[in-house]
């Protein structure tokens, strides 16, 4: 008997130990992200964004780097069409850069803090930790999360799934998805270190215009050889079909200007960027703007146009019908084969 009360209790000892032992909760791993995220001074990172927009899917490498309190560096780079995009922010403020036009526009903009950001580990906690019904789960390796998105501009994109290496809680994926849950925008991180050094002008606005950055520009991805093919938006919003074509020649070329007709009208202008002197560059102002992230490039979002870069082409949707969630969905649909 007593023998038999010995193996019980034994058994039960084991039982603990192995419970104690066991695989974290929710809120034990959201606590340990949260501890993580305050005592980070500072990362670097890179990954791989693929958006599953337009006809095929499009990827681009960003490079990421934070420095507490809130420099941050991102730069977006498409190796396949030679082009790249800088987010640069400092003590001056938020700067857009793109280095191939020597351009720099400076925005009244409370970014990263005021959206979620599927490529920065603290506004990924940051979804978490505001989602009081974020669902969890964990595998051998990974902890999974989803929850709701912060976008601001753009109702589009409401959820998505982000997954923490469980060895040092470092970011390993992130899936944003419709309201239908279909990945729209995936982010697979390749590297991740938490203990980065950083040099004392890794932040400032005209060393990273003007530096080493300008070097990895091909030729091809200048605008001098730039041609303008025209594109065309596929989304269909209030059944706007395009009424009218324009070919206007300027002094940097052609511009064109489609007109579209319906519920929802609006004008496209897209013409070849015009590249800027080093010598004389003076960063642009931006008052009124939103800075947003159509994920293929940095657009200026003002009541009732939208406006951005890319492949060397300066684009520009105005409508006085279209709401800012619309104008970014147009925006977003002319990226992908241009179609009538």
């Amino acid at each position: 008997m007593k023998r038999k009360v010995w193996m019980l209790v034994m058994a039960l000892a084991i039982m603990i130990v192995l419970s104690a032992c066991g695989s974290k909760s929710q809120e034990d791993v959201v606590g340990n992200l949260k501890e993580k995220m305050e005592d980070l001074k500072g990362y670097k990172a890179k990954a791989k964004m693929t958006l599953q927009v337009g006809n095929e899917p499009q990827t681009y490498d960003i490079e990421i780097w934070h420095n507490k309190p809130n420099f941050y560096r991102v730069l977006l780079k498409n190796d396949i069409k030679e082009q790249s995009q800088m987010i640069l922010r400092n003590k001056e403020g938020v700067y857009v850069l793109t280095p191939a036009l020597n351009k720099s526009y400076k925005f009244q903009s409370e970014w990263p803090q005021n959206s979620s950001q599927a490529y920065l580990f603290e506004s990924l906690v940051k979804d978490i930790l505001l989602d009081k019904d974020a669902t969890f789960k964990s595998t051998k390796d990974q902890y999974v999360f989803e929850t709701k998105t912060r976008y601001q501009n753009n109702k589009m994109l409401p959820y998505q799934e982000i997954v923490f290496n469980k060895r040092n809680l470092s970011p390993k994926s992130v899936k944003v998805m419709d309201t239908d849950r279909k990945t729209l925008v995936s982010v697979q991180f390749t590297k991740v270190d938490f203990n980065a050094k950083f040099d004392k002008n890794a932040f400032d606005t005209h060393k990273n215009l003007t530096s080493s950055i300008l070097d990895e520009i091909p030729a091809s991805a200048k605008p001098e050889g730039t041609e303008l093919t025209v594109k065309y938006p596929t989304a269909k919003i209030g059944d706007t079909t395009l009424l009218d074509e324009k070919e206007i020649n300027t002094e940097n070329g052609k511009r064109v200007v489609l007109t579209y007709t319906g519920k929802k009208s609006f004008t496209m202008i897209q013409e070849k960027a015009e590249a800027m002197q080093t010598a004389t560059m003076v960063p642009t102002s931006i008052a009124d703007a939103d800075m947003v992230d159509l994920g293929f490039a940095i657009g200026t979002l003002t009541k009732g146009s939208i406006s951005w870069t890319q492949d060397g082409v300066d684009y520009m949707i105005a409508s006085k019908e279209l709401t800012e969630n619309e104008l970014i969905e147009v925006a977003q649909s002319v990226q992908s084969e241009p179609v009538k």
